[in-house]
């Protein structure tokens, strides 16, 4: 199974849409590696080769992350750029499951939880996430929290065993 947490990169808006992760152009690519350099290319104010995100594994943001079209490519460029959770708010039903599907975590937390993370923007935040007992913690140069979270035993079952393809062959 894959490991889970590192620096974190914070997205501090609601509705980043699947063409802010990887603009609609790059979908005819024919390998994933393809994708690497355009992640989150059309987002307004970033900055792909900045440290703080060439180092980041995982991403804090606010709601409704990932909505706009379907399409795997969005996850693809995360696991592409090293980057396997995504926490925010809520996300689109779409964009959710596909992480579960790529063997990658999508963690929901009520706004609250978001806004404390948030506290940890201080450009030392990383994350550990514990995927045992369900819970993230965020440490930084503001002190640590631990966050506990759910996802569903089927979603769990697919991160385990890598994402869907490898849940089939396991189970099928």
């Amino acid at each position: 199974m894959k490991s889970f947490g590192g620096k974190v990169l914070f997205l501090d808006r609601s509705d980043i849409n699947t063409d802010e992760i990887i603009p609609a152009k790059y979908l005819t690519e024919i390998s994933k590696e393809a994708l690497k350099p355009h992640m989150l290319e059309d987002l307004k104010d970033f900055d792909l080769d900045a440290p703080e995100t060439r180092e980041a594994r995982v991403i804090v943001s606010r709601a409704n992350f990932g909505c706009g079209s379907s399409r795997e490519h969005a996850p693809w460029v995360f696991e592409m750029n090293e980057i396997n959770v995504v926490i925010a708010q809520s996300f689109s039903r779409i964009f959710r499951q596909n992480m579960f599907n790529c063997g990658m975590l999508a963690i929901e937390l009520p706004e609250d939880a978001i806004s404390k993370l948030f506290q940890h923007n201080d450009g030392t935040a990383e994350i550990t996430v514990d995927f045992r007992n369900d819970t993230i913690t965020i440490s930084s140069g503001r002190g640590s929290e631990t966050v506990p979270y759910q996802i569903t035993k089927f979603d769990k079952a697919l991160v385990e065993a890598g994402g869907w393809v490898d849940f089939a062959d396991a189970k099928y």
